[in-house]
């Protein structure tokens, strides 16, 4: 991220922290790159070395033979970063309860408690998407081939690169027995899958086969039939 306006401007680095509740349905952050400032360095150097400390004292105490008497703790002031809010989208009852990041990162899916999945865009930090009635839902990110006919018709083999692909949203409906298909960031519903009633959406979280020299492996997302144990890739062609 930029750095803040009314600040000094620096060459240390910032970052956005997106997070979900039951507070708030979206809250936004920025975060500092120092790690004395910062909230996760602040967490990483203070809550870390006074959890393993804990469980030290904690063995000390239960292998000690002799008793010893009880001192009174000090309260020690713990220097925590502070952390910029940005934004915060709150609309009581709704709870955010699933958030999933594009590959990019430039896009968040957040599923709420009462059926409305939100398109997050990261970097403007404005909801530019919005669908009702998935309760229960979960979202993944999946790469769909772009003309396909035209890669086909060439005469020489062709292979698809990462600019033939286009970034998509898979959703997962339980309760209405459906995926679906959509094209990011405000494209039609490419693909709709009748679904039993143990489905589930998985991803793996590496893309097999993928490196420098190999052909562009596509982001994928497999459904598993619950009761039967079979396992099925989404289409990677659009219609």
């Amino acid at each position: 991220m930029p750095p803040p306006l009314m600040e000094l401007q620096s060459n240390q680095r910032y970052y956005c922290a997106v997070t979900i509740g039951d507070d708030a349905v979206i809250s936004a952050f920025r975060l500092s790159e120092d790690r004395n400032r910062s909230l996760v360095g602040a967490i990483l150097s203070k809550v870390v070395p006074a959890t393993f400390s804990t469980i030290a004292s904690f063995s000390k105490m239960i292998w000690r033979s002799e008793q010893t008497p009880k001192r009174k703790s000090e309260e020690k002031p713990q220097s925590f970063a502070r952390a910029s809010p940005l934004t915060c989208l709150k609309d009581h009852p709704r709870k955010g309860e699933k958030l999933t990041l594009s590959p990019s990162g430039t896009l968040a899916a957040i599923t709420d408690s009462l059926g409305r999945i939100l398109l997050l865009d990261t970097q403007a930090l404005v909801v530019v998407r919005l669908w009702k009635g998935y309760r229960d839902a979960s979202c993944f990110f999946m790469e769909m081939l772009v003309n396909k006919e035209a890669i086909g018709s060439g005469s020489s083999y062709y292979e698809p690169g990462k600019s033939d692909y286009c970034l998509c949203l898979a959703i997962h409906a339980p309760r209405k027995g459906i995926v679906e298909v959509w094209q990011m960031r405000t494209g039609p519903r490419l693909l709709t899958i009748q679904c039993a009633k143990g489905c589930r959406l998985l991803q793996p979280t590496s893309r097999f086969g993928s490196s420098l020299d190999s052909p562009y492996v596509p982001l994928e997302v497999v459904l598993l039939n619950g009761d039967s144990g079979q396992l099925s890739v989404l289409n990677r062609f659009l219609n």
